[in-house]
């Protein structure tokens, strides 16, 4: 039973060329956003990752920042940090399900992030995920984008149409599948 409580995790991928990250974190709470910052700081220069940092207002505003920067930035990847903690209101439900589907609905686009922000029920919870000597969520966060990051370097060259588009090789339109000569339009 003690085997379905242990964490795998993979070793960090081989880097072929420099890794640039931006780690955006929300320092509502410091000392806990201070932790995950330590700890993603540590994994990224474990990697030979270099790392700007940049801060926000809160959680809501991580996705926001990353939007802008994987548009107007050179960057290679991002780390998501923060800490939601609940409290009497909805209010968490929505920091925490909005921030979380921004962050997705920017993975989805192409961007290569590490979720880091954390959502918790208390601040003991947060103290315990947010620092690097045990749980290291921010570490977590930094790997989890370079190792996205190997994956997009990986699949970057190997593009391949599908259904309709150009053969990029010939001036020819594709309509779906292999051309075998009478696909051509």
């Amino acid at each position: 039973m003690a085997a379905l409580t242990e964490h795998a995790t993979l070793p960090l991928p081989a880097r072929d060329a420099p890794v640039r990250l931006l780690i955006v974190v929300a320092p509502y709470y410091r000392a806990i956003a201070d932790g995950l910052i330590a700890g993603a700081r540590a994994v990224a220069e474990t990697a030979g990752a270099s790392v700007d940092l940049v801060e926000v207002p809160g959680a809501l505003e991580i996705p926001t920042a990353i939007g802008m920067a994987g548009r107007l930035a050179q960057y290679d990847g991002f780390v998501a940090l923060g800490c939601v903690i609940r409290g009497e209101t909805t209010h968490y439900e929505t920091v925490c399900n909005d921030s979380s589907r921004g962050l997705a609905l920017l993975g989805l686009q192409g961007l290569c992030i590490g979720n880091g922000i954390l959502t918790v029920e208390n601040m003991e919870q947060a103290v315990v995920r947010a620092d690097p000597a045990q749980q290291d969520k921010g570490g977590g966060a930094a790997a989890a984008a370079l190792h996205l990051i190997a994956l997009h370097r990986r699949w970057a060259g190997a593009k391949r149409p599908m259904g309709f588009g150009r053969d990029e090789d010939r001036d020819v339109l594709r309509l779906a599948g292999e051309i075998d000569g009478s696909g051509q339009a």
